[in-house]
Formats: structure tokens, C-alpha cells, sequence
């Protein structure tokens, strides 16, 4: 805990961003640092609250209560508000390879369960997260460790995403040799490609954490697709275990009427374009403008939000987000208590750019798109949709049943399609003839994360569906412990 009566003296402030008008300029990150003595000062709001369900990690109703990678939060909240910042580092790392990744992109499980946050508003542990790692990066305490002695053991990483490259970081911390495979022409997986630079900085950020993964000894082999560019097999006679951790990549298509026009996108094809232009510093040939367009994203996740904000980066003319679900309630419901993850309504920094250039929130709520309407050359000039109400069928189950009378047709020259992700590429899956769940994702529990195939396992969203960031990187440990109990008989890593 910090200040034993810090949670009623201080109320809680976040830091500031850049203004919406200003950060749409540009593709810098937007979030500004805050001052030490302020940080101290949120620290000592983490109350002596008994049970700290900040760091549980478990799920209640298929969504995160607390940190599930189970952050020691109220020790480095402690250690932050004393001042002893490169002891809060230690605690932070104990359980976290990427407290700079997640401290800028998670959504923060850990503050939907924080006990203050019953009757107030909760402790703001992602900033203090942020700004640790970041004290660290600066002061220069994070540093290449590397392991006292080698194994002799090699391990094949395919996929260098959030889960590989945790998965590496400890095995290789464990003494294997460790190669991650990667078939981007750059290491980092989603991290890299997968959210926009102005989350999450790839030169400053990203990099500087696979600078150090390298000097530690991991090696990336990138432009090489398993199961294309190199057999599966070849792995499995060169290595000593193989670890999936190819992500979740097949994205939700959206089969209605006119969808083979041209300008319909999955919003990947556009997200990892662009910042592949953005790295490169000029369009490459598959980018994705959304300059002088009137835009729909159809999905309001966090991939739609990327969206909308990467298409006002780019000088839309319009930006409007079709919400197949109810618009949240303001504050918790009944059915929604703590320390469940609280849905009520708010603004990412996406809508809250949009707001800030077009008035008002681009997110349109339980509508969907009917069908598609091209122009005389073959591209898409609209979209029609329909408002719809969610109603119990047959089964008992709640589906959207469409609207009488709402039909709209909404101007558009550029459609995202951001539904979400159906499960991995199943290519490499059926050449090594792994089973799978009914979700078409791997099969493998959570203890030993092993496939249908000795010596091969699997983990983050190619093995749990697809998540946040934060459960990948707890695969990804998961993952490194179960193989590296198996190369060795037993395990040391935590």
C-alpha cells in the first residue's frame, strides 16, 4: 500500500495527452509524462485494502477481473510513492517481461478491480506502470541480462507477437538458445503491425526492447513464413521443442451484398499498411488512403478505434464506426458489479479525436450494414444499414432482429471491416496435423500448453482466442515454464 490515508487526501489525475486537434498531425505517441512527486502522490492512494484484487488475474463473465499476469501492484505502487523507483522496477519485472508495452496499450483490467474503486475513483496503476518502466529505460537500469550458463537445448519460436516474444525473453533468460521465427520483414508481431505507432512507438518503444532481446542472445529470422518459406518438419528435427505463438490472424469477413467492391478492407490490410509506410517514411505499394474519403469502420473495438483514429491522421473527410451493440451505460449496472470489468461508455483516443474534428462520437450504436453499393467503375460509393434490437430466439439467445423504417444509406469511398479475429492460419496447423477446439484455435491446456504433438506447444491467441496484450504475455511465460520442463525435467522460472 502507499500512504495509509493517501486514498482519502488525494484524488485521482491522470496525465495529460496532447490535444486531439493537435496529435492528429502526427504519429507520435500523444501521452505526456508526468512529474515524479505527482506520480508519488497517486501512489499513495493504493489503499491498505486487505485482499488486493487489482493483481487476481482471473475472469469473471469472459471478461479480465485484475491483472492476469498477476502485477505485485500495491508493492510497486508502495515502492513509487517512497521514492525507491529502481526497487519498483524489480517488483514490476518480477512478473512482467513488457511493463512498456503494457503500461501504454492495455486496458488496464487491474483499475476495473481495484478496491478503492467501489465507492471512488480507482488507483491509476497503468500510469504508475508506464512510468516506472519508463524510469527504468531512462536512468538506464534496464539492460541486456545475460544467462550464467547455456543448456546446449534449442528452441523454434514461430511468431514474434507479444506471447513469442515473452516466451523467448524466459527461455532464454533460462539458458536455451532460443530463434524466433517471424514472416513480417520486422520482429514484434502485433506490437509492430498489428497498433498504430501514436499507441505504441516501433523506433523509440518497440525496438529498444528487441535491441536487447538480441544482445541477450535471442536470434529473429524475419521474411520467413513456417510451413511456406520452411517446412514444419525442418523445425521439428533441428530443435528441441517448437512454441506456436502465431496469434489469432484470420479476420471476420462481413458476406453481404456488394462486398467485392473495391475499397472494402479488413482493417489489418489498412493498420499494417500504414505503419509500414509510416516506418518506411513513404506509401509502399499495398498502403491504404484514407485522405478526402468519407470512411466507415464496421466494428467498435479497439481495432476500429485504430482506425478511426489512423483515418484522421490521414485527412478523412468523415469517419463514422457502426456499433452492432448497445450504446454502455454511464456507470455500472447490477449486472455489471465489481470487480468485474466496469462497461460503461467512454471515449478512446480515437473517438475523442473524432469529436474533436466532427463534434460528436463517430460511433453509431446497434446498427449494422445490409449491404454495399458501388459506382460505375466497381468501388464502393455506400453503405446501407439498419438499426436493429436485440432480441431471445429460439435457443434463448439474444440476436439482433433488424428495424422496420431505420434504413440509412451512408456515403462511403473506404469501408473497414474490424469484426474481429475468427482464430490462427490454419496452413502450418493442418501440415503438422494438430487438433483443434471447436474455435478451429490449438489444442492445449493451460498447465502445460502442449499440442497433440510431443515436443510442440502453443500459446497466446492461437491457443486462447483472441485477447489483450496482457493475457499473451502470460501465455508466453506459461508457455516458457511448460517447455522448459520438459527440455530439463524441471523448471526454475516463474
Amino acid at each position: 500500500m502507499g500512504k495509509a490515508t493517501g486514498f482519502m487526501e488525494y484524488l485521482r489525475e491522470v496525465a495529460e495527452d496532447v490535444s486531439p486537434r493537435d496529435r492528429i498531425r502526427n504519429w507520435d505517441e500523444f501521452h505526456t509524462p508526468m512529474p515524479e512527486d505527482q506520480l508519488q502522490v497517486q501512489g499513495a492512494r493504493c489503499m491498505d485494502c486487505g485482499t488486493p484484487f487489482c493483481h487476481t488475474g482471473i475472469e469473471i463473465n469472459r471478461m479480465a477481473s485484475g491483472c492476469p499476469i498477476n502485477n505485485l501492484i500495491p508493492e510497486w505502487n508502495d515502492l513509487v510513492y517512497r521514492g525507491l523507483w529502481e526497487e519498483a522496477l524489480d517488483r514490476l519485472h518480477k512478473t512482467n517481461n513488457f511493463p512498456e508495452f503494457t503500461g501504454r496499450v492495455c486496458p488496464a483490467p487491474c483499475e476495473g478491480a481495484c478496491v478503492l474503486g467501489i465507492t471512488s475513483p480507482p488507483v491509476t496503476i497503468k500510469n504508475i506502470e508506464y512510468s516506472i518502466a519508463e524510469k527504468g529505460w531512462q536512468e538506464g537500469w534496464i539492460t541486456p541480462q545475460l544467462p550464467k550458463e547455456r543448456t546446449g537445448k534449442k528452441v523454434a519460436i514461430v511468431g514474434s507477437g507479444p506471447a513469442g516474444l515473452s516466451a523467448a525473453a524466459q527461455l532464454n533468460s533460462a539458458g536455451h538458445w532460443v530463434t524466433v521465427y517471424e514472416r513480417e520483414d520486422r520482429p514484434g508481431g502485433l506490437l509492430m503491425y498489428g497498433i498504430p505507432n501514436m499507441k505504441l512507438d516501433k523506433k523509440k518503444v518497440v525496438m529498444r526492447r528487441l535491441d536487447v532481446l538480441q544482445a541477450e542472445g535471442v536470434t529473429f529470422v524475419c521474411n520467413t513464413e513456417i510451413g511456406k518459406d520452411l517446412p514444419a518438419e525442418q523445425l521439428m528435427r533441428e530443435y528441441d521443442a517448437v512454441i506456436l505463438c502465431t496469434g489469432s490472424t484470420r479476420p471476420r469477413n462481413l458476406e453481404i451484398p456488394g462486398r467485392e467492391l473495391k475499397g472494402i478492407h479488413f482493417a489489418m490490410e489498412f493498420l499494417t499498411a500504414n505503419t509500414r509506410t509510416v516506418l518506411e517514411g513513404n506509401p509502399t505499394p499495398d498502403y491504404i488512403s484514407a485522405a478526402g474519403k468519407d470512411v466507415i469502420i464496421i466494428g467498435g473495438g479497439d481495432t476500429g478505434t485504430d482506425c478511426v483514429g489512423t483515418s484522421l491522421r490521414h485527412g478523412c473527410n468523415s469517419v463514422t464506426q457502426l456499433e452492432i451493440m448497445p450504446k454502455p451505460a454511464e456507470s455500472r449496472t447490477p449486472t455489471n458489479p465489481w470487480p468485474e470489468w466496469p462497461k460503461v461508455y467512454r471515449q478512446d483516443y480515437g473517438q475523442e479525436e473524432a469529436a474533436a474534428m466532427f463534434g460528436d462520437d463517430p460511433r453509431t450504436y446497434v446498427t449494422t450494414a445490409t449491404n454495399f453499393e458501388g459506382d460505375e467503375q466497381g468501388n464502393v460509393k455506400a453503405v446501407h444499414t439498419v438499426q436493429v434490437n436485440w432480441m431471445k430466439n429460439e435457443q434463448g439467445r439474444f440476436t439482433p432482429q433488424p428495424i422496420p423504417g431505420t434504413e440509412k444509406v451512408i456515403p462511403a469511398q473506404l469501408v473497414l471491416l474490424a469484426m474481429g479475429f475468427l482464430g490462427p492460419e490454419q496452413m502450418l496447423l493442418d501440415s503438422l496435423g494438430l487438433d483443434r477446439d471447436g474455435r478451429s484455435n490449438i489444442q492445449a491446456d493451460t498447465e502445460e500448453y502442449q499440442t497433440s504433438l510431443p515436443g510442440v506447444f502453443a500459446a497466446g491467441d492461437c491457443r486462447r482466442g483472441q485477447s489483450l496484450v496482457v493475457w499473451a504475455i502470460n501465455e508466453g511465460r506459461g508457455v516458457a515454464k511448460a517447455c522448459d520442463r520438459f527440455l530439463m525435467g524441471k523448471t526454475d522460472l516463474e
